[in-house]
């Protein structure tokens, strides 16, 4: 098979989140216990850092894999989902794995991959481990799929385990409190693996301390942590600061677990998180040309949720002459968050090419009962192309609402 016969191959035989949504997904660690077996536990093969969270855990995961890869560490990455190509996921110091090592690896499984019936994300992460066993990374940072405690990629002991934040979202699978769902996302804490919390509230630091007491091992609240300063970050966007307190402590934890990690390898990580690691979608910033040979500022961002968004919304206020290109899928806090978008912008609505996006009508006509006024538009292309055309020389295009809308802007602003 091909590069591209055999991702088709993987869409069609396995249900994929991103797709398809509640349908894809299989909680549990049967399926990837089954799969790690056959292919002799590649996890077990390298030590790991292991991320949990609402939001936040892309770019916590792409910071210190950044910053492990500037100490000198072979370091894989695993991430989910991706935004333009489907190796965004699997990385080691940067590089997405070859196209060749996916098509070998599903040749080679193919037999098992029909047996197990594992799900896309399943077979990805299978693939991840064992690519990163092959090329005998030093460290893997591996950022959880969905939830925690039955996420697949909870098969790893990790040398430390990191949640950023807890919010509302994935309800229908996690629970509809912060309770619930931070009781989930603890599920990662392993016996006398130490743990960092990046954002504790009442509901949920109490879940936390109970966790890591029948587990008997130590907790590290980052917002309790004092930093002398916190080095400059590539990734922009207040809301990252969260994030780096996050990192820098469980930098710390791993310091006192035998990583050598210098102070220069923080800020070199930090400084070049985007260029070292290929992160996109996170407060990014393009300048491109517009037809009316004017340069033309646009920021994407993947934030998805009322969560993610109040990550934001702060940045975004600063924006004078805004217009924004907006989708969401169904299963977020969609009202809640129009209700948190500034209402004195332009608005393009639109869908992504998933089963799981709001048609971009039903979305114009929930955001006008909020007060939001714009058009819709079905395809993200025509959204992006014509708040181009629009847009005067000192207006700003800001693109997002859902992980698909912005890799789909990405794909055609990068052609």
């Amino acid at each position: 098979m091909t590069y591209s016969e055999t991702l088709q191959y993987l869409y069609n035989s396995q249900p994929a989140f991103h797709l398809v949504g509640a349908a894809a997904y299989k909680p549990g660690l049967g399926n990837t216990v089954s799969l790690m077996q056959a292919l002799g536990n590649p996890h077990l093969q390298f030590p790991t850092v292991h991320i949990a969270g609402t939001n936040g855990k892309g770019s916590t995961s792409h910071m210190l894999a950044a910053i492990l890869q500037s100490a000198g560490y072979k370091t894989a990455l695993y991430t989910s989902p991706h935004l333009v190509d489907y190796r965004e996921r699997i990385r080691i110091n940067g590089i997405m794995i070859p196209k060749q090592a996916v098509v070998d690896f599903v040749e080679h499984n193919r037999q098992l991959l029909e047996k197990v019936k594992p799900s896309f994300f399943e077979t990805t992460m299978a693939l991840a481990f064992s690519w990163f066993a092959s090329e005998k990374v030093d460290i893997a940072v591996v950022e959880v799929g969905l939830g925690g405690r039955l996420d697949s990629t909870n098969i790893i002991t990790p040398q430390v385990s990191v949640i950023t934040n807890i919010g509302l979202d994935h309800t229908e699978f996690l629970g509809d409190t912060l309770e619930e769902i931070a009781t989930e996302k603890a599920g990662i804490i392993k016996p006398h693996v130490p743990v960092v919390i990046g954002e504790a509230c009442a509901q949920t630091r109490p879940v936390f301390l109970s966790a890591a007491e029948r587990n008997s091992c130590d907790i590290l609240f980052a917002e309790e942590q004092s930093f002398t300063h916190l080095p400059d970050c590539q990734l922009k966007g207040l809301y990252q600061q969260k994030n780096i307190r996050t990192v820098l402590s469980t930098v710390s934890v791993l310091r006192t677990r035998g990583w050598d990690i210098p102070k220069e390898a923080v800020s070199q990580g930090l400084m070049r998180v985007c260029d070292l690691t290929g992160l996109q979608g996170r407060w990014q910033q393009l300048t491109i040309l517009s037809p009316k040979t004017h340069s033309l500022n646009i920021i994407l961002d993947t934030g998805h949720n009322s969560h993610g968004v109040r990550a934001y919304i702060d940045d975004l206020k600063l924006i004078n002459n805004l217009r924004i290109v907006f989708g969401m899928v169904s299963d977020k806090d969609v009202t809640e968050v129009l209700r948190l978008l500034p209402k004195s912008a332009t608005y393009y609505f639109t869908q992504a090419q998933t089963h799981r996006a709001i048609p971009a009508p039903e979305l114009l006509n929930m955001a006008s009962a909020v007060g939001l006024q714009g058009r819709a538009f079905s395809y993200v292309e025509s959204a992006v192309t014509e708040a181009i055309n629009e847009a005067a020389a000192d207006d700003t295009i800001f693109i997002g609402g859902s992980n698909y809308v912005v890799g789909e802007a990405l794909r055609l602003l990068q052609n």
